[in-house]
């Protein structure tokens, strides 16, 4: 799990590789999220911004943004 947030957060499985798409790749694959992830996925997987300013951008709490971009990553790989 990334270590760029300290919230006691774990899941059972681990993260999917999405580091072997473009940048264009990753923006495609994000435009089809459900709504509720898009904007997580965007904020940090496409735009790079940090997990603060996502969670206050989106008014979400930082718990629920790792979850929800732990949903979108493996959607994302499972549409590859």
């Amino acid at each position: 799990m990334n270590s760029d947030f300290d919230l006691d957060v774990t899941f059972d499985e681990a993260e999917p590789d999405l580091s072997g798409l473009s940048k264009a790749e990753l923006a495609s694959a994000v435009a089809l999220l459900p709504e509720a992830l898009r904007g997580v996925a965007q904020g940090i997987l496409v735009e790079e911004r940090t997990m603060s300013d996502v969670s206050q951008a989106l008014a979400i709490r930082q718990a629920e943004l790792v979850s929800r971009l732990h949903r979108a990553r493996h959607l994302i790989a499972s549409n590859l």
